[in-house]
């Protein structure tokens, strides 16, 4: 696909933020600030923590790439605010942002779809009592996980193995968000499914298998050591590869994103049913992350997904 990098105009790569996944977010787009730059784009990091948003229109942006992640930055109010200055954006707009965010949304409309995914309890600031937290296990069983619906990045996750842990990760998680999401523990594999594209056109990319030390896929292992293995080709069985695929771009379609996005599941040992968990509209972007890796088995270099993705750049609705 030749791209002419000229026609996107002057360029911002929104990265930092004021969300808990600030550090992740500086150093995914620092890497496609770069990345942009080599290729000719007219790219400038931009800040929106420390600038106004409005500033883009005054200083003559046309275009911009969203490497911010968590709240405000991949929950639909930058993407508003970009369809209100009529900047066209990379990655889904405000409503299939605002949902995938938050996970108990999204799995409610997962559900509605028949798509599989981990039974849960939702426990709003009303409800995270002393005799109602720990009701929860007689729910979904034990193990089980608790954490923040609106967070990523692992941050705020605990993985409780009996009723006394129940009320110290709850108030772990209510620190990061009012709502507290409690989910069935899926034993087996981690894997992970990118898509790229929207509607009819999207496409999902080749699965990575996760191989944590202990299953100790946490914020540390994700962005900070080596010790965790990312197999891609993921090794999985051919159906079984393309099963999760087909999953994962209905997760996808189902929301109504676009440009881009990773979904991540669990693949139940007992019986190989792939389970979804969660899904990112701004995956990140790091020399660790998940995306560039599975596009790279692909055939699509860090330089060629980062311009890929910025001409995929648009709006939810036309400049009338």
């Amino acid at each position: 696909m030749n791209i002419d990098v000229k026609a996107f105009g002057k360029v911002a790569v929104l990265f930092g933020g004021d969300s808990a996944e600030r550090e992740i977010s500086i150093l995914s787009g620092s890497g496609v600030l770069a990345a942009l730059q080599s290729q000719g784009v007219d790219a400038h990091a931009f800040d929106p923590s420390e600038r106004d948003l409005s500033e883009l229109k005054r200083d003559g942006f046309v275009r911009c790439f969203i490497a911010l992640h968590g709240r405000h930055g991949e929950d639909g109010t930058v993407q508003g605010a970009l369809e209100l200055l009529h900047i066209p954006y990379t990655g889904s707009g405000v409503m299939a942002s605002a949902i995938a965010l938050d996970k108990v949304m999204t799995k409610r409309v997962w559900n509605a779809e028949g798509l599989p995914t981990p039974r849960h309890v939702r426990l709003a600031p009303n409800d995270q009592g002393r005799e109602r937290v720990i009701a929860v296990p007689d729910e979904l069983g034990l193990p089980l996980i608790v954490k923040p619906p609106r967070e990523g990045s692992s941050i705020g996750v605990t993985k409780v193995a009996g009723y006394s842990q129940m009320q110290d990760a709850v108030a772990l998680a209510a620190k990061y968000d009012p709502d507290v999401l409690c989910e069935e523990f899926i034993d087996g594999e981690e894997v992970t499914c990118a898509v790229l594209g929207q509607g009819e056109n999207a496409r999902a990319l080749p699965v990575i298998r996760i191989v944590a030390p202990e299953g100790a896929y946490d914020y540390q292992n994700k962005y900070f050591t080596d010790e965790v293995k990312y197999l891609c080709p993921s090794g999985l069985p051919e159906a079984e590869e393309r099963e999760i695929q087909r999953i994962v771009v209905a997760a996808y379609t189902t929301l109504g994103c676009r440009g881009w996005g990773r979904a991540d599941l669990m693949i139940r040992a007992a019986d190989r049913k792939p389970f979804l968990l969660e899904i990112n509209t701004s995956p990140g972007m790091t020399s660790h992350s998940l995306v560039p890796m599975s596009a790279k088995a692909a055939g699509i270099s860090y330089e060629q997904l980062c311009v890929t993705l910025l001409s995929l750049a648009s709006l939810d609705t036309s400049k009338p």
